[in-house]
Parts: structure tokens; sequence; C-alpha cells
């Protein structure tokens, strides 16, 4: 168990546009999806085929960079400006279902890809709930 709400429920100021619930499952599920698709990058560098997997470790490294970068945007309460917000949460819904779909190519022969492509689903679908809870809340048009 993670700490993440807590810390959001502990802020003095917090954003407020987001629920604390729902920001900790995202960033839980985004940095999850770091350390899984970092993990599954480096067993796809350890698999005889490698270079079968050139493609699935560069979609790997995306996917962390870009669920590192939206997991430390989500983290920060001094405001979460939504015109900034709402492209990043599409890209790394974007980014995940990329990798899902990658990693579930190799799937069947590689469990660390099959773990992976679970990690990003799951960051998927919690980027796209928070995306949506942006949306209906009016902020992404400020």
């Amino acid at each position: 168990m993670t700490h993440i709400a807590d810390m959001i429920i502990a802020h003095p100021h917090p954003s407020g546009h987001l629920e604390a619930g729902d920001l900790a499952i995202a960033i839980e599920a985004c940095l999850d999806c770091v350390a899984s698709c970092g993990s599954c990058a480096d067993a796809c560098l350890g698999e005889e085929g490698i270079a079968d997997l050139r493609h699935c470790i560069r979609t790997d490294q995306d996917c962390a960079d870009i669920c590192l970068a939206t997991a430390r945007m989500l983290q920060r309460q001094g405001g979460h400006h939504p015109a900034v917000l709402a492209p990043l949460l599409e890209a790394c819904l974007q980014a995940c279902r990329n990798c899902a779909e990658e990693c579930e190519r190799h799937a069947s022969m590689h469990d660390h890809c099959k773990i992976c492509a679970e990690a990003c689903r799951r960051c998927e679908a919690a980027c796209s709930t928070l995306l949506e809870k942006l949306r209906s809340s009016g902020e992404s048009s400020h």
C-alpha cells in the first residue's frame, strides 16, 4: 500500500479540481507502469531474439517516460492547469495503449510482456477515467 492518497489529502492547498482518490489511483497506475515497462524492457534485452523485441523495448521506454511525467504532474497540488493536464493524460493513455498492444503481441512467449501489458492497460484505464472526470467538471475548458 502506498501513501499517495494520504499525501494528496494532507497537502495544505489541494487543487480541488480532481478527487484525491481518483488522483491517487492514476498516480499509482502511472508509477506501476513506469516500473513494469522498465522491467519489461530490461527482460527483453535478456531474451535470445532481441532483434525481434527491439520495437517492444523502445515502446516500453517511451511509455515509461510519459507515465513518469504524468505521475509527477498529477502529484503537484499547486493547481492543475487543465489545458496542460488534459493533453498529457491523452498522451499517457495513448502511450499505454500502444505499449500494451505491442507487449500483447509477445505475451504468449514472454511472461514479462504479459505482465507489462496488464500494467499498461490499468494505467490507460486510470488516465481515461481521470480525463473524463476532468472534462466533465468543465475544467478542461479553462
